[in-house]
């Protein structure tokens, strides 16, 4: 197992350094970022030429990304534009769109292996029939039109709760917009958990755990379920930076101020460090969150070992 970690470790490496290198050239390649910055008037020669320098974009790309990627070792994202140092917009924002990450899988795990494992043993009957009418139903509508709908109705016409988030995004405000960004995954989960459950119920050591006379409940949790969410736990590792991703459009709905929104803002002010820092750290989420998933299947399937 050790060497099996250390060894997808090792090839983080490569990938990291891809996607980031990648990313870079992306965000860097869009415009100058200095006239950006200045908006519709002409930016002062001098003015520009000290921020370019300051910036290091005065310099080669490819000598760009180096002197980045040796900030980033270091723990130096860079400095937006407007003077701020990248990590303190970090210390602020990752927080709070962890905490939303986390409702969001909280819900889509527990609703959606409930729903899928339900359906996948009434397959055929009323209930499954019209949970995969509904998931299919949350899937199509987009996340913007089922947040705004979700806000006007619970937040406004029924004060159940804040439409929008304070501040301090605690768990309870964050409550109804981590269901809006769990909506889709759940659906997703829920089909996925609905197959793989109908497929193990008619496999051999399903058959064989109930010939012996276990009882059905020890039949399903430790013979069925765990085999069964070995596609639910694939579709989890690559969710995870999807939610953090996707968390711009739910944190723009409910004035959420954490990694979408500063995504956003950078985005739109084409503050590039701003963009290159906060994407560099959803990379890294998602590279511990697939080894995470990989170390997940042998725990979830005793067959799987890592040599």
């Amino acid at each position: 197992m050790g060497r099996y970690v250390i060894r997808r470790l090792l090839q983080m490496v490569p990938v990291f350094t891809g996607t980031t290198l990648l990313i870079f050239v992306m965000v860097y390649a869009l415009g100058d970022p200095v006239a950006g910055l200045f908006g519709d008037r002409a930016p002062d020669p001098a003015t520009a030429a000290r921020l370019r320098a300051e910036f290091h974009l005065d310099k080669p790309l490819w000598q760009q990304y180096l002197l980045y990627l040796g900030k980033i070792f270091s723990g130096d994202f860079g400095t937006a534009f407007n003077g701020r140092p990248v990590v303190d917009l970090m210390v602020t924002a990752l927080p709070v769109t962890m905490r939303l990450m986390l409702v969001a899988i909280v819900i889509e795990i527990v609703a959606g292996i409930l729903l899928g494992v339900v359906c996948g043993l009434r397959r055929g009957r009323a209930v499954d029939t019209s949970v995969l009418l509904l998931t299919l139903v949350v899937i199509s509508v987009p996340t913007f039109v089922t947040g705004a709908t979700l806000q006007f109705l619970l937040g406004v016409k029924w004060p159940l709760t804040s439409p929008a988030v304070s501040s301090q995004a605690t768990f309870g405000e964050l409550l109804l917009p981590g269901t809006v960004l769990a909506l889709v995954s759940l659906a997703y989960i829920a089909r996925l958990t609905r197959t793989s459950v109908a497929e193990n119920t008619r496999a051999d050591h399903v058959r064989t755990a109930r010939a012996k006379g276990l009882p059905e409940r020890r039949v399903v949790t430790h013979h069925l379920l765990r085999n069964s969410l070995i596609p639910v736990i694939t579709f989890l590792g690559a969710d995870v930076g999807s939610l953090m991703a996707g968390a711009l459009v739910t944190e723009r709905i409910f004035n959420i101020q954490g990694v979408g929104y500063q995504l956003y803002q950078g985005v739109l002010r084409q503050n590039s460090p701003t963009v290159v820092g906060f994407v560099t750290i959803l990379v890294l989420v998602f590279l511990l969150a697939n080894l995470l998933v990989d170390l997940l299947y042998a725990v979830l399937d005793p067959r799987i070992r890592y040599a």
